[in-house]
């Protein structure tokens, strides 16, 4: 893991409360004496995280078609091949469905940020241009959870706190980057590197949804990660 976001991470301290859903799994091992018995049965039943799975990639699979206000509990218990009560007990809304998806994407592009390793050599549009792009492919990857995320937030206390907590970590990190080349002497000493990350990390933001939910206007998605990288290089360096 990248030394700095360690720090970053360590600093920030996040704690994700909604991807377990408050949920205590047991796992018990049977008697000696049913282990062969046991290996030799085929479930009949899918399991719970099979269905809760299930639950998820319905709604995602729905979201790509329409907006949640338009997707019930009814629809998602029939994608998901279970009872709309058998529903209830993995989830207490479909907005908490939506709000686990967020949290899941999120915290893929936060583990891939974390888990880069910049070759030392490596030039600086390509240093940045591998950060931004965990974005692009993360979120690019998972549009229609993406587009319904962002529109949650204007509602949803939960989806609001989860987005701003990522947000205020990657903004510190970018931050931290930004010193680092300035405390080497390859970039100037402009505005506060603080502002600077927070503008940046912002624009990639808007940019990157406009792009991805083809808005008018917008930067076009195959060539939004060079445009990107362009401006947060000028911008960094001068």
């Amino acid at each position: 893991m990248n030394p700095r976001y360690q720090r970053n991470v360590e600093r920030v301290n996040v704690v994700s409360i909604f991807s377990t859903h408050g949920k205590l799994r047991v796992v018990t091992t049977p008697p000696a004496g049913q282990t062969s018995l046991q290996r030799g049965r085929r479930s009949a039943r899918p399991s719970g995280d099979d269905r809760e799975l299930a639950i998820l990639a319905t709604a995602e699979k729905l979201l790509e078609d329409r907006p949640l206000a338009d997707i019930s509990v009814d629809d998602l218990a029939k994608g998901a091949g279970i009872s709309r009560p058998t529903f209830y007990f993995y989830f207490p809304s479909k907005e908490a469905v939506l709000l686990t998806l967020l949290d899941r994407v999120v915290n893929e592009a936060d583990t891939a940020l974390e888990g880069l390793i910049t070759a030392p050599d490596a030039d600086r549009d390509t240093m940045w241009r591998t950060g931004i792009n965990v974005f692009f492919e993360t979120f690019g990857s998972h549009k229609a959870v993406t587009r319904a995320g962002q529109a949650a937030r204007a509602s949803s206390a939960e989806v609001r706190q989860l987005w701003s907590t990522f947000m205020q970590k990657w903004i510190a990190y970018t931050a931290e980057v930004i010193e680092s080349e300035r405390d080497r002497g390859a970039a100037p000493v402009t505005v506060a590197a603080l502002e600077l990350a927070t503008a940046l990390n912002l624009m990639n933001e808007r940019t990157l949804f406009a792009s991805f939910a083809a808005e008018q206007p917008c930067v076009p998605e195959a060539h939004v990660l060079d445009t990107l990288v362009h401006i947060w290089v000028s911008s960094i360096y001068g």
